[in-house]
C-alpha cells in the first residue's frame, strides 16, 4: 500500500482548502492508498517558508511517503525554479508526483514529459503577468497618475515652519500639528528641495 502525502494551499484565509481536499482524498481513497494531509492555509505562493509544504518535504526526506499528490503544479511549487529542483529531488528520492488537474504522473515517460512542458508554460505565463504590469505602470505614470501608497498626514508647511522659527522640536511641533515627527520633517526638507526653494 502505497503512502501518500496530499498537498493543498491557499492564499488567503477567506479561501477555503476543502475544495481541493474533497478532490485529493477522493482520488487517493479510489487507489487505496495510506494518506497525510499537509495543508497551507493564507500562505502566497511567493512566499520562501510554507510550514505545511516544509513538513511534507521533511517526511519525503526522511522515506516516509511514497507518492506526493496536489491539485495543481502552482499548489506545489512557488517558482519554475523551485518546480524543477523540487521534481529533481522527488525523482531523486524515488518518489512519484501526482498533479490532478493537469494530468501529471510522473510514473509514466509521458507525464514526465508534460511535466517539463508544464513548467516551461507556467514561466511564459508568469513573464507575461510581470509584462503586463510594468507596462500598466509605465502606462499609469504617462497619465500623471501618483503610484505608491497614498500620503498620510497633510503637514501645514506654513504653520510647521512658524513653530520651528518659534524654538519648537520636531516632535513637539508635530504634536501641534496633530501628525507623526517624520512627517513634518519630510515636509519642510522636501521644501527646500523643490525648484522655486532652490532658486
Amino acid at each position: 500500500m502505497k503512502r501518500a502525502a496530499v498537498y493543498a494551499r491557499v492564499s488567503t484565509t477567506e479561501q477555503t482548502p476543502e475544495n481541493q481536499l474533497q478532490v485529493l482524498r477522493a482520488f487517493t481513497s479510489a487507489r487505496g492508498w495510506t494518506v497525510t494531509e499537509f495543508v497551507d492555509h493564507g500562505i502566497s505562493g511567493v512566499k520562501d517558508r510554507q510550514p505545511a509544504l516544509d513538513a511534507m518535504l521533511a517526511d519525503v526526506r526522511r522515506r516516509k511517503v511514497d507518492v506526493v499528490v496536489c491539485t495543481k503544479l502552482d499548489r506545489l511549487a512557488r517558482s519554475v525554479k523551485h518546480l524543477v529542483a523540487l521534481g529533481e529531488e522527488l525523482r531523486a528520492l524515488g518518489v512519484e508526483l501526482v498533479v490532478l488537474d493537469q494530468a501529471v504522473d510522473t510514473t509514466t515517460s509521458g507525464g514526465r514529459a508534460l511535466f517539463g512542458m508544464l513548467a516551461v508554460f507556467a514561466e511564459f505565463e508568469r513573464d507575461l503577468i510581470i509584462d503586463r504590469v510594468r507596462a500598466g505602470l509605465a502606462r499609469a505614470r504617462v497619465q500623471g497618475k501618483k503610484l505608491g501608497r497614498p500620503q498620510i498626514h497633510h503637514v501645514d508647511v506654513a504653520q510647521a515652519l512658524a513653530l520651528r522659527a518659534q524654538g519648537h522640536s520636531w516632535r513637539a511641533t508635530a504634536r501641534v500639528l496633530g501628525v507623526h515627527a517624520m512627517a513634518v520633517r519630510r515636509a519642510i526638507e522636501g521644501l527646500s528641495k523643490t525648484p522655486t526653494a532652490a532658486a
